[in-house]
């Protein structure tokens, strides 16, 4: 994979599923022991610790080569990528729902998770080999180690069960 400084922006080659879900690929980045799990904190709010990952364009025909892109892009890691994690599928309200009055009126859990996924997420397991000191998000996140039991709270701080099936379907040591 090249080390490129440059971060591919913009949703114009966005690649979206046939239910209108944004593809997004990316990677639950493990120490060798698998042990600990790289984690990054979101650019919309730093104080958040979420998984690398980020959204399939139209020329990236191997999701696994995305996932190895926006892990570097986001959190300057290089590895081995190995076993797919699989389709997780974001089911989070849509993002208008953000005034949360259609949220909020809802009666049933039916009624709140009767629209389509948000994102469609492909996650593959990294073994990590090399965290770089520069890489392209450098300025807008940070990054930390955590055993798998932080990790989860981080998660579920977060709001982001979606990552949360992905960080348990991995190999992690779960303590």
């Amino acid at each position: 994979m090249e080390r490129s400084m440059e971060v591919r922006v913009g949703r114009e080659h966005q690649v979206y599923s046939a239910n209108g879900a944004r593809v997004v690929a990316g990677c639950v980045c493990l120490d060798r022991e698998k042990k600990r799990v790289l984690m990054i904190s979101s650019s919309a709010n730093r104080s958040k610790w979420i998984l690398p990952k980020g959204g399939v364009e139209s020329d990236e025909l191997d999701f696994r080569e995305t996932a190895k892109r926006e892990t570097w892009e986001e959190a300057g890691c290089i590895g081995e990528v190995g076993v797919s994690l699989g389709i997780v599928h974001d089911m989070r309200p849509p993002k208008e729902w953000s005034d949360r009055k259609m949220f909020e009126n809802a009666t049933s859990d039916a009624e709140v998770n009767k629209h389509p996924p948000r994102s469609e997420f492909h996650f593959y397991e990294m073994i990590v080999e090399e965290v770089a000191d520069n890489f392209p998000e450098e300025a807008k996140r940070d990054r930390k180690w955590f055993t798998y039991s932080d990790a989860k709270q981080n998660l579920l701080n977060a709001k982001r069960p979606e990552l949360l099936e992905a960080l348990n379907r991995s190999s992690i040591i779960k303590d």
